[in-house]
């Protein structure tokens, strides 16, 4: 996603997108079952309940730094835990391949604000694992 400060507004435009351009499993699309127009009823159908999306959208809440992390959270990488896991406070694309090196569990995801060479905010990097 493109930079901007409030990571709460990144993260529901990307979902929207995620959800309006159908990019995430349907799985009892396979049944017959069209599409689901809203989230809500998305998240109605009980095979998505217990297997997800494989996506962004099997994702609910930002929990802050200090959170330990839960079934559907989002957490964000400090500039802190950057420098301590990967040697650098200011994260770049450069570093995206080395991002598994971060804490990470199922149904749990992370992101990362990724940087130019100036040190400028540049994109929200949002990755996790979901469904099985």
């Amino acid at each position: 996603m493109p930079y901007q400060e409030d990571l709460g507004a990144a993260f529901a435009e990307l979902r929207r997108q995620v959800f309006e351009a159908r990019e995430y499993y349907w799985w009892s699309g396979k049944r017959g079952r069209p599409w689901p127009r809203t989230e809500a009823e998305l998240w109605d159908d009980e095979v998505v309940q217990d297997s997800g999306t494989h996506s962004v959208l099997d994702l609910h809440r930002i929990i802050g730094p200090d959170e330990e992390p839960d079934y559907h959270t989002l957490k964000q990488v400090t500039e802190d835990e950057a420098l301590r896991v990967l040697g650098a406070r200011k994260l770049t694309r450069a570093h995206v391949p080395q991002f598994d090196s971060f804490e990470h569990w199922r149904w749990y995801g992370r992101c990362a604000v990724l940087h130019d060479e100036r040190g400028e905010p540049q994109e929200i990097y949002f990755w996790g694992y979901s469904g099985d």
